[in-house]
């Protein structure tokens, strides 16, 4: 009974495959869709290097931050170390 089940829907999956083979090898594309995948591919382009183009402006902004924060660290040790000597001489 397994094997009879197994033969149907593998002869089921083959007839199907077939049938999307003919109808999709039958109907062409036009040039309007044609002209339109074109379109979309270079729209795709465009985005893309949009989406490098952020990504590198980001990683320059994450260093300018990164540089600031490093500046902001050493002046809050440098006002740290200001404030014990200020406190050592009595100030």
């Amino acid at each position: 009974m397994t094997k009879v089940k197994k033969m149907l829907s593998s002869g089921l999956v083959i007839a199907l495959f077939v049938g999307m083979l003919g109808v999709t090898g039958c109907s062409g594309i036009s040039k309007e869709q044609v002209a339109e995948l074109e379109a979309l591919r270079a729209e795709v382009k465009a985005l893309e290097k949009e989406v490098n183009s952020l990504k590198s402006e980001k990683a320059a902004l994450e260093r300018e931050i990164a540089e600031k924060n490093a500046k902001l660290d050493e002046c809050a040790k440098l006002k740290a170390e200001t404030k014990k000597n200020l406190e050592k001489l009595g100030m």
